[in-house]
């Protein structure tokens, strides 16, 4: 039976791939045995290794919950600042002004071609030469300039793809009952265009979280990363122990995050649902500058 999208698969195809996945789970248990072989050799899956996670807080209350602490700050503050900015810069992108247009573009294009990393260091010396933040304050604040830079341009494309992708019918027929480009832009093109858009924007906010660990490794910022360097020193050479439980804890953090997305997509989806009705004229009172005839106000 043939499906709109591919051919259904004929006896030699389903016997051609049932060998390869089990030639795939093969490799994959062979690899797996491989790496707990060489970490048991090592001494790395001693009990007294892993016994600070597993017997006690201590080293949660102490190392992990403080970094996680410092981890979602930084992300936090980044996201709040570098969605309504990247919003901001993909509308203006779309601007029909070649003043606006432009610039913005350049600004975009120039701080996505920088890594991130670049980014929180030149904020770090931006904010000890030409500012009063205190040294202990500098590692935070270079750390949430990086991600809004470089995160914000990035999100800016988003934006202007999300938006580009509609069909043209639809700011056409918006404009054409007499809204102004701005309301086409805020009634018509981005309620649709975030649905669309919700999956990519969620996966740079999940860029974020983790970028936050460039600030520990680099800058000093006391994260969540640089809590397993220390717990390593402090319990005695346990980092494989220490480097995965902030592993586990940055999975289900991201996880979460992801899940609540496809919930918040999925939900917008059945919303936006057509009832299939048609409007009349006197049904176009209630948009926003409009009279019952549909002419603008």
């Amino acid at each position: 039976m043939s499906s709109v999208l591919y051919d259904a698969q004929g006896p030699r195809a389903k016997r051609r791939n049932v060998l390869y996945t089990a030639v795939f789970l093969v490799a994959l248990a062979a690899v797996l045995w491989w790496v707990f072989k060489a970490l048991d050799d090592k001494g790395q899956l001693e009990w007294v290794l892993w016994k600070p996670f597993f017997s006690g807080t201590e080293a949660y209350s102490t190392y992990i919950w403080p970094g996680l602490q410092n981890t979602l700050k930084a992300a936090a503050l980044a996201m709040v600042i570098a969605l309504p900015l990247g919003a901001t810069l993909g509308i203006a992108r779309l601007s029909d002004h070649l003043w606006i247009r432009v610039p913005v573009g350049m600004i975009v294009e120039f701080f996505r071609a920088i890594p991130v990393l670049v980014l929180m260091i030149f904020g770090l010396a931006l904010f000890a030469q030409y500012t009063d933040v205190s040294s202990d304050d500098r590692p935070f604040y270079a750390v949430v300039t990086g991600l809004v830079l470089y995160n914000a341009s990035v999100l800016a494309e988003i934006v202007r793809a999300g938006i580009l992708a509609l069909p043209k019918g639809q700011s056409e027929a918006a404009m054409a009952i007499g809204l102004r480009k701005n309301q086409v832009m805020r009634l018509i093109l981005l309620p649709q265009s975030v649905t669309a858009m919700l999956p990519a924007i969620v996966s740079q906010l999940v860029v974020i979280v983790k970028d936050t660990a460039l600030g520990g490794a680099v800058l000093t910022y006391p994260e969540l990363l640089a809590s397993a360097n220390t717990m390593s020193g402090y319990y005695g050479a346990n980092i494989i122990a220490s480097l995965t439980i902030v592993a586990v804890i940055f999975v289900i953090i991201n996880f979460s995050l992801t899940s609540f997305a496809s919930w918040l997509e999925g939900r917008l989806r059945r919303r936006k649902k057509s009832t299939g009705a048609v409007l009349g004229v006197d049904d176009t009172v209630n948009i926003p500058g409009h009279a019952g005839t549909g002419t603008a106000a």
